[in-house]
């Protein structure tokens, strides 16, 4: 056979195996099947850009003047915020358009896990403690808070050995017995930081993972009752998540000092009624509401939107959380259903988590409102973590 009629024949078979690609609406980057953006994407898509935007100007609204106030420029925290929105945008789209099967494979995901439970342990040896919390690293101006890189992990670990084991769900030994150890190890490793708040994400997460997988109710009952067992224990331990507990509790009483975040919070929640003080106008910032920046975020977005801007942002949360559902419900496998499963899981809940103490529903744990809070670490992982339930939309049956 001559060369000419080789690389013809070449040719042929690489033109019929692109024809076959399109016919089984494939492509060659993804190697799995790629149907126009749903509507599931659109919207998972669209609430991730606009609440990064609306944090990026509410961090603004609520830094100023605490920027100022400590020497620098009214706009420093809301630079270093936008710098880390870049970092995620970046993360978010390679999140996106990388396969997700690639983290199927053990060396990725095994480096990933072990960094981040590595860097995790790091932090009781040197890290800093900020607000009774050791969770952070910091070199220099620096700061990274390693157990949001570990949500991600826990997700991408449970989804993965889920998936493979899910026929399994009923053997003890097989599926809940490692599963309440990747719960034991990384919930401990926050309660250990003092951090309890992420904490409660981890066991929540995990949690509702076993439950998408369809562990025997018994076993899950059983284990929920285990931990609520020890978080009880540990809560009573802890002394600063005691008061905080029972602040909560006697929120007139406790207003001066334990309650006072809180109780300021709801006092600015007031203040901005249905319509709003109007962005830059609230008062919390003023030193009223510690932490307005951060922690508190959300009592700045209803002081300043007021009832119409804050039901806005809720509903927003529940239009993420219903969407990133229906995309693990419409997965095209196993995987991609528990990675989407996973994240929603981590999104609805650590808001339930932030906005219910910041209006005194539930005890204050000190979480970070996903995509509005100032935090580095948080805002770029919550990113990637969207890119990665927008991969999942991409591939929906």
């Amino acid at each position: 056979m001559s060369m000419t009629e080789k690389r013809s024949e070449q040719q042929s078979l690489r033109q019929r195996r692109e024809a076959m690609l399109a016919r089984l609406g494939l492509d060659e980057k993804h190697k799995m099947p790629l149907a126009p953006p749903t509507q599931a994407f659109w919207a998972i898509l669209s609430v991730t850009v606009l609440f990064t935007a609306v944090g990026l100007i509410m961090v603004l609204s609520s830094s100023s003047v605490v920027s100022l106030h400590s020497g620098g420029s009214a706009w420093s925290l809301f630079a270093r915020q936008c710098k880390w929105a870049m970092f995620g945008a970046v993360g978010m789209w390679g999140a996106y358009k990388v396969p997700y099967h690639t983290w199927r494979k053990t060396k990725w995901l095994m480096t990933f896990i072990v960094v981040s439970v590595f860097l995790n342990g790091l932090v009781l040896l040197v890290g800093r403690d900020i607000n009774g919390a050791r969770a952070w690293l910091q070199y220099g101006n620096f700061r990274l808070q390693p157990s949001e890189f570990m949500k991600l992990a826990v997700v991408l670990f449970c989804a993965d050995f889920l998936s493979k084991r899910h026929k399994y769900v009923a053997v003890r030994e097989r599926v809940l017995q490692p599963m309440l150890m990747v719960l034991a190890v990384t919930a401990g490793l926050c309660v250990f930081q003092k951090d309890f708040g992420t904490a409660l994400v981890f066991i929540l997460i995990v949690l509702s993972l076993m439950t998408f997988a369809g562990i025997p109710g018994r076993q899950l009952g059983v284990s929920t009752a285990g931990i609520g067992f020890l978080g009880v224990l540990v809560l009573l331990k802890a002394s600063n998540a005691s008061r905080r507990l029972f602040a909560f509790w006697n929120l007139a009483e406790t207003k001066r000092h334990d309650g006072y975040q809180v109780y300021q919070s709801l006092l600015s929640i007031a203040n901005g009624g249905v319509g709003g003080t109007g962005i830059g106008s609230g008062t919390s910032k003023w030193g009223y509401v510690p932490l307005a920046y951060s922690d508190f975020v959300f009592a700045v977005i209803s002081e300043e939107l007021g009832l119409f801007g804050s039901t806005a942002v809720i509903a927003g949360y529940g239009v993420l959380v219903f969407f990133g559902v229906r995309t693990a419900l419409r997965a095209r496998d196993m995987h991609g259903a528990f990675i989407a499963g996973g994240i929603s899981a981590w999104f609805g809940f650590q808001t339930f988590i932030n906005i219910g103490g910041i209006v005194g529903i539930i005890p204050m744990t000190g979480l970070t409102l996903p995509f509005m809070s100032y935090g580095g670490s948080s805002l770029m992982v919550t990113m990637i973590a969207s890119g990665l339930l927008l991969n999942v939309a991409r591939h929906m049956k």
